[in-house]
């Protein structure tokens, strides 16, 4: 009797402690069902932008997964529905009108670059759509559409953010150069950038005795770097996307240009295969830069990029994704904190949300002002140095090789300066 009550005792005690067990067990993420959330966007996956278009893609696809895996948004799968730009700005009205008009996608983002989102402007505008964009330079200034805003750290005056910390660096220096020659790729991006630039010349107090554009079909880079060459100028500005950019640094390299300063806006040398290519050509240069891999800025990032890397050789994608892969992965994170925190995909309720909330992200905190622009920039810049032949991946995945000189905030080192001494 004794021993049949102490069993029917240990065996209530059991079942208590498994329910109890079971009640403080996270509950399994609920399968979303019904029909997707359709997410709709162009993407440059071939031509020039492609290096940072197909990264900035796998980001997106690894926040999808993760989203749909929690049990989605808003009870819904959520579906990316994507085509390929071909880094032409040419394709973007076709995509997005069959995006919204055939395919008929609940919401759509930008893809990548200024000169892909601008043409897209008119399109999502004319349909009265939220556009969340990704590293486009001013590209709502003449719009000035409402439910506009931009994923890149420029802040509130984006076109003079690109360069200015590369004149602050400039007018520090003792004695302080004096003029500065200017020369930008004829597209979006690089003339806004540049106009940025003759802004911060004019505020820092630097005299312009060069100021010209190249076709962007441009190939042969000597002359304009002979032109650059001749103006004698103690700084050095170019403004380009990512192909321009690796011909400007070759030509600069083969014939010597020596300036006191060189760099401020050039697209493409923050990406591992032009690091790759160029290596000890880029010492000396000062270059804009949005995020690094630096104990600070990796800290809230380091399990996107453990994710990133393992599948980027696979994906054939750049191999540390530093540059697009995870603002790729920011960018439509935002979006859909968004339609969670909106409990809707309407457009003006998102579009409401986005312009009411500080964003907390794995590459940053913001929020949304005028334009859609950010309140506060974040853009650095930066200086390459040390860098030997036969530099690869494991350089660049550290900061062995670059020193963050501005914002104060994120500074890791001093400029070396003049330009010849970091050669």
């Amino acid at each position: 009797m004794l021993a049949r009550l102490k069993w029917r005792v240990v065996a209530t005690s059991l079942l208590a402690a498994a329910a109890v067990a079971a009640f403080l067990m996270p509950a399994p993420a609920q399968t979303p069902t019904g029909q997707p959330i359709t997410i709709g966007f162009g993407m440059a996956l071939t031509g020039p932008l492609a290096p940072n278009g197909r990264q900035a893609l796998l980001g997106m696809q690894i926040w999808a997964e993760e989203i749909n895996a929690k049990g989605g948004l808003l009870g819904r799968p959520v579906k990316l529905v994507h085509y390929d730009d071909q880094s032409n700005p040419s394709t973007i009205p076709g995509i997005y009108t069959k995006l919204l008009d055939v395919d008929k996608v609940d919401l759509v983002v930008s893809g990548y670059a200024t000169n892909m989102v601008a043409p897209a402007i008119p399109v999502v505008m004319q349909k009265g759509k939220t556009f969340v964009s990704l590293f486009a330079l001013d590209a709502n200034a003449e719009f000035k559409y409402p439910k506009y805003f931009s994923v890149l750290p420029t802040g509130p005056t984006p076109k003079t953010s690109f360069t200015e910390g590369f004149f602050q660096i400039a007018a520090a220096q003792q004695p302080k150069p004096t003029t500065v020659a200017l020369a930008a790729e004829d597209a979006e991006f690089s003339n806004n950038a540049c106009e940025g630039a003759r802004a911060n010349a004019k505020t820092f107090g630097f005299k312009i005795v060069y100021d010209k554009t190249y076709p962007p079909s441009t190939t042969d880079f000597t002359p304009i770097v002979r032109a650059l060459q001749a103006a004698n100028a103690d700084l050095v500005v170019v403004c380009s996307y990512p192909l321009s950019s690796v011909g400007m640094v070759l030509a600069a390299t083969e014939i010597g240009l020596k300036p006191k300063m060189f760099g401020g806006g050039m697209v493409g040398l923050q990406a591992t295969v032009f690091k790759n290519k160029l290596g000890p050509k880029l010492n000396g240069i000062i270059n804009y830069e949005t995020w690094v891999p630096s104990e600070k800025m990796m800290a809230p990032a380091a399990e996107f990029f453990k994710k990133y890397q393992a599948r980027a050789g696979a994906e054939g994608v750049d191999p540390l994704g530093y540059y697009l892969g995870g603002w790729g992965y920011t960018y439509i994170s935002v979006l859909g904190e968004a339609i969670k925190g909106a409990n809707s995909i309407n457009d003006d309720k998102i579009a409401d949300y986005l312009r009411k909330t500080h964003f907390k992200t794995i590459m940053g905190e913001w929020s949304f002002g005028a334009n859609g622009e950010w309140t506060k920039s974040g853009i650095m810049e930066v200086q390459y140095h040390g860098i030997k032949e036969g530099a690869g991946l494991e350089t660049w995945r550290g900061m062995s090789y670059q020193t963050v000189l501005t914002p104060p905030e994120l500074k890791t080192g001093n400029v070396i300066y003049p330009y010849e001494k970091a050669r």
